[in-house]
This record gives C-alpha cells, structure tokens and sequence, in this order.
C-alpha cells in the first residue's frame, strides 16, 4: 500500500502530519540535515516525537542528507546512536560516507537513499542497494515512463517526491549557494539564489530558474499501480497550517480514488507559485513550468480550520479490537492493535441485574466510545452470561485502563546492539606533486599548446571523441584519454551512450570520467577504469574509502572542501582537486537555451544570466544532451599558487576549460606555466580558503 510521506520541521507540524493522516514523517536534528532553516529537533525533542508518532501508528525516518567531514564525524555518530536508541524507523542520506557510518553503528535500522544522490537510473537504483540502501528517492526530474520501469525491475523500495517546491538543479548537484554565498546546499544551508530574478545577456526582472512547486495529487493512484513504495510531500519549511492542509488532501484524494475542486483549492491556498506543475512527470518540461511567489492575502479561515485538526482533537487513528467476559465470577477486558500487542484487566465482579441485564450490545456501545484517544474500535468480541450488571463507569474504566497500558506498550523503547564508532582508515596520499590533468569540452580546445603539455589525462566528452576519432585517434598514442560521460544519463539514453562506450573500448579508450553513482555499473560492465568525478560529493575519508571499494581509478574531491580537509582526507584512491575553470553551478533538465526563445539553439553561442548585481553566469549545454549547465561567472584560480598543492597528497590537479576559445586555453597553460598572477577582478579562490557553512 502506498505510505503517505509528510515533513516535520517542528513538533507541531509532526503533530500537524500525523493528525492529518500520515503513515510516516521525516524530520531532522541538529545540523546534519538538509533543511537548517527549519526549527528542526533536538535529541530530547526527538525521543517525545518518535514517541508519540508510534503510538499512532506513524513510522519517523530522520533525515541526516548533508555531507559531513571527518572532523564532524564523531559528532553524527553520537546523533546516529541517539536515533537508535530513539527508534527512529530509517535513516535519510546523501553522504557515502554518511551511508557507511550509519551501517557500522545501527545496521538493523534502514537506509533510505536521499533524493540529494542524484539517483534518477535503474543502474543508480541497483548501485545504492548494492551498497545498503533499502529504499531510494528518484530525482524529481523523471517522467512517468521511467518511473515505472525502474519500479518494475528494482531490487528496493522506491519513493517519488509529489508535493512541494522543486529546485532548478537536479538534487544534490547544486553548488550555486556555496559558491556565490558559502551557503551550501549540500550541507543544508541553500540560500535559494535560484528564486531570484536573471536576464539573458542583461539584468531584467525575470525568473528563468525559480519552478512551479511540484502537484501530482491527480496520479497517486497510477504511482500506487506502478509499485511506488512511498510519496513524500516537500515543506520541512512551511508553517504546520501547510502540513495539515497538504497531508491532510493527499490523504483524502488517496483513500477516495478522487480529486475535487475544491481540494485542489485548499492546495493552492496553502501555498503556490503562480499554480502548480507536474511538468516533469508529465513529459512537459518548458516555460509553463515557471513561477514566482506572489503577495496573497491571508485566509484566517482556512488556517483556523488547519490548526483545528491538530490543535484542539485527538483523531483515532489506530484500529483496535475488544475482548470482554462478562460471568458470575469476573468481568475481563483485552485490547489489541494492529501489531498484535494484548493488554488486558480485570473488573469488579458484575451483580445479578434487578431490572435488566447488560448485553453484547450494550458492552459494544460503551467500549467504542474512544474519543480522545488515538484509537478507534474496528471490532467487539464478547461473552456475556444473561442476567448479570456490570455499571458504565466500570466498563469505561476498563477501557481506559487496557487503551493506557496499549499507548505505553506502543510508546516503549527497547534499548538496541549498537557498533562502536571508529576513526576511518586513512590511506596516504602521494608524496610526488601532483601531475596534471585536462579537461576540455569541445574539440576546438585541444590546441597545440595544450598537446605539448605533460599531463596524466585528458578529459573529453564522450560524443566528442566518437564524433572527431579521426582528430583524436593519433593524440590517444601517447596522452591517455578518458571519455566524460554526460553529468546525467536517463535510463532512455542508456543505449546511445552504452554504444558509444564500447566503440570508444574497441578503439582503445580505457578510462572514463563517471560523476553519478548510476554510471560506475555501466562503466565496469565494459572494463573501463572509473575516474570519479566532483559530482560523487567525496567530502570525507568514509566516501573515498567507499569509492575505493567500488573499484574506482580515482577520485575527485569535493570543490566544497578546504585546503585542510583535502589534505586530512582518505586518499583511499588516487585523487584530484579542480584548480582552475569555470566551477558548474547547476545542471537543469529544464534547457534554459530553449525556455529563452522557444527554439532549439543550444549551439548558436554562448547564453548568459545576468543577476541584479550584474553578475554573469554563461549556460552552456551538458555534452550532446539539451540539458542545461549554468557555470560560474568567475574562473577558478589557482595557477598562481601551485605550492600550495604540493604536500596535499594530491596524484592531479585539474584545468578544466568550457567557455574558453583556443587562444584563451594557451593563455591559461602560459599562466600555468609561468605562475601568472591572480587576478581579483574576473577570477576566485573559490571554497578552498573559504570553505561552506
């Protein structure tokens, strides 16, 4: 049956959500989750919430979906063994590192695979279970059709996010809040830049990357027949009257099979952008997708009717089931609950009835008046000797007494084995400088200059080298070439990009540049080394570690870390940092080329966002999809200060070259060469120096 998944950013929007008819909620403690803006819980918080949501009923997964470092590990792990002890019913992620943490101190607890992972293919689904996962949350981006053939051949639960605001980027690829503002997304800080106005080549009041929030309230049904496991509605952030709205709709569309008008309308009064979209569900990805928040007047009826359902009732919500004897020698009463939990008590001794006697349907009257209480009664089974008393008070006593001992017995926590944290191993890194490695995005790049330099790998699209073998099959004899597969590959691209992948092996190409977990299956199923590019989100010693273990060439480590940390870390596999480039700020299944006009003109030249300040932003498109890559408007540099890399371990550092003609890619490998100075005005230091919050 499908679970009714529903946020809880505060105790009364858990209440809010559960009232409301929830079958689960998910909520975060402290700062190891992706919504720190919200009032969120504490430890102590947490044990009253898991307590009282398993009284009714409702399973609480804590969200723990930031990455961490090493030096803040010690930290999560006292929060994992106080969730454990909690009893929280899963686990949230997006960290590796955070996934393998998780499995050494609470294995018995699950994990659920956030939609922070960027999972959006069926060999991604596969990869996270391989690695623990029990449950994964799909990319938002996925259309109907793939859901349901991912449902159909995965090995784990599947959960799709149906209500709420939609980012711009694909989930856990957005750096455009770190990079501009050291407010990282990925560490649960996003400034939201993307609901900010943007002009194409000039600053105008336009929202080219703020989206409808998300609204499939009209196929829940269908996602049920597809095998979805769960929906989740997004609002860790909103106010408890939006909670209570929203669940409390979706439960009612789901238990009728129907959707109203005027349930449509509660939605929309609960929060909107200029309406809702299910664009990307649908197929119908475009401008109509786009919307802003408005000023709208507030409904004090609809919130006071929100808060009512929470605030001032109890609703009954778990089914329970009656026993009664009722003899000459004793009244007995048991309870039980779904769960197959008894309690039971015994009453005064019934008297011989002066007038009449109490029946089956009398004890059915009194014991089904459980208002108040969490629980409602589904049966009454009962047997009563003719001719006997038994007083109301008695009975609803009785019940009180079994329904009490039920809520303890529910609420109870039982103390769980946990594994002992330890320091993760710390492998070396290299003790050489590092070498150099190229990364380049058209062929017009690979200049002479560039071909005369010593590096360890040249990074190139995969269509590219299919495209030019002719140009690049002389250069692959002697400079080892890796093939960049496209930041994101949906399972309806798989075959194309598969075909090349084996033509490129045939050819001789034996490493590929992999940033999605999804394409390190594809990528050994043909015998490729897998480089790991920064879109793996390697933060900690744990992730390296783990990357390690899936057999990867190398990695490259987070451009969200800081000089320190990249030294600290595991260099379980040979590993690079990025040190000059234009840093991706996002990656959109939206073409923001497209949206712009209305035709298809991703190769007539470079498009740029222009923000309120005057900043630029150049969008270029992500290999030969039609996907969107928003890039940062100032270069990383670090070519001035080499030094500064030399005893970090490192086996590469990386030029990576988008909008750069060829004359500007010799400029850059002068500057490397000659160690030109930085220079302040067009260029960054990025989050090394700084780090992120």
């Amino acid at each position: 049956m499908l679970e009714l998944l529903a946020p809880a950013g505060s105790m009364e929007a858990l209440r809010a959500a559960v009232q409301n008819g929830a079958d689960a909620v998910y909520l975060g403690v402290g700062p190891f989750n992706a919504r720190q803006g919200a009032r969120n819980f504490t430890i102590d918080t947490l044990r009253e919430a898991v307590q009282y949501a398993h009284i009714r009923g409702v399973a609480v997964h804590l969200t723990v979906n930031t990455l961490v470092s090493d030096r803040e590990s010690p930290q999560l792990a006292e929060l994992i063994k106080a969730a454990a002890r909690a009893e929280v019913d899963a686990f949230i992620v997006q960290d590796l590192g955070v996934l393998a943490l998780c499995r050494q101190i609470a294995p018995h607890i699950p994990i659920h695979g956030s939609t922070q992972m960027t999972i959006h293919s069926l060999e991604g689904v596969r990869q996270a279970a391989a690695l623990g996962v029990s449950r994964v949350v799909l990319s938002r981006e996925l259309p109907r059709e793939e859901i349901a053939r991912i449902c159909r051949n995965s090995p784990v639960e599947i959960e799709v996010f149906v209500h709420g605001a939609l980012c711009m980027c694909y989930s856990g690829q957005c750096y455009m809040s770190s990079v501009i503002g050291r407010r990282s997304g990925n560490r649960g800080q996003c400034a939201q830049p993307c609901r900010l106005p943007y002009g194409y080549s000039r600053f105008e009041n336009k929202y080219p990357l703020s989206l409808k929030d998300n609204c499939l309230i009209r196929y829940l049904q269908e996602l049920d027949a597809m095998g979805v496991a769960s929906v989740k509605l997004e609002g860790r952030m909103k106010r408890p009257e939006y909670v209570a709205t929203v669940t409390g709709t979706y439960r009612q569309a789901m238990d009728e099979g129907r959707v109203t008008r005027n349930q449509m309308q509660d939605l929309l009064a609960a929060f909107n952008r200029q309406g809702f979209t299910d664009g990307y569900y649908a197929g119908s990805i475009g401008r109509n997708m786009f919307g802003i928040r408005t000023e709208e007047k507030e409904d004090k009826a609809r919130l006071a009717a929100a808060r009512a359902t929470y605030e001032s009732v109890e609703n009954a919500l778990v089914p329970v089931e009656f026993y009664m004897i009722v003899n000459h020698n004793a009244s007995m009463l048991a309870v039980q609950d779904p769960q197959g939990h008894v309690c039971k008590t015994t009453g005064p001794r019934p008297e011989i009835a002066q007038k009449r006697g109490i029946t089956i349907e009398d004890l059915n009257a009194r014991l089904s008046k459980t208002g108040g209480t969490a629980y409602h009664c589904s049966r009454v089974r009962a047997v009563v000797e003719p001719g006997l008393s038994l007083s109301a008070a008695a009975i609803n006593a009785m019940r009180r007494e079994v329904l009490d001992q039920l809520t303890a017995l529910r609420g109870r926590r039982q103390e769980p084995t946990l594994g002992r944290f330890t320091k993760p191993i710390i492998y070396p890194g290299r003790k050489e400088a590092p070498g150099l490695n190229i990364q380049v995005t058209s062929t017009q790049q690979v200049t002479q200059k560039l071909l005369s330099m010593k590096m360890q790998m040249l990074y190139v699209p995969v269509d590219l080298l299919e495209k030019d073998w002719d140009f690049y099959e002389p250069i692959a004899n002697r400079v080892r070439i890796a093939a960049v597969l496209p930041r994101i590959l949906h399972d309806t691209e798989r075959e194309k990009v598969s075909r090349q992948m084996d033509k490129l092996f045939d050819l001789g190409i034996r490493h590929v540049l992999a940033g999605n977990l999804g394409q390190i299956p594809l990528a050994k199923a043909r015998g490729f080394a897998i480089c790991g590019d920064f879109g793996l989100n390697a933060f900690n010693s744990r992730t390296m570690n783990t990357l390690r273990n899936l057999g990867l060439f190398s990695a490259t480590v987070s451009f969200e870390a800081t000089l320190p940390q990249i030294r600290d870390i595991s260099k379980a596999v040979p590993t690079e940092a990025i040190v000059y480039g234009r840093l991706p700020l996002m990656v959109t299944e939206n073409c923001l080329i497209f949206n712009r006009s209305g035709q298809c003109a991703c190769n007539a030249g470079l498009t740029k966002l222009v923000d309120r300040k005057g900043e630029e932003f150049p969008v270029i498109k992500d290999g030969a999809t039609c996907r969107s890559v928003v890039l940062n408007g100032k270069k990383l540099y670090w070519l001035d200060r080499q030094s500064d890399w030399q005893n970090l371990g490192l086996w590469a550092l990386r030029l990576m070259f988008t909008t750069e003609n060829s004359r500007e890619v010799d400029q850059v490998l002068r500057a490397w060469e000659s160690k030109a100075s930085f220079d302040p005005g067009g260029a960054t230091r990025g989050l090394y120096l700084r780090g992120v919050e």
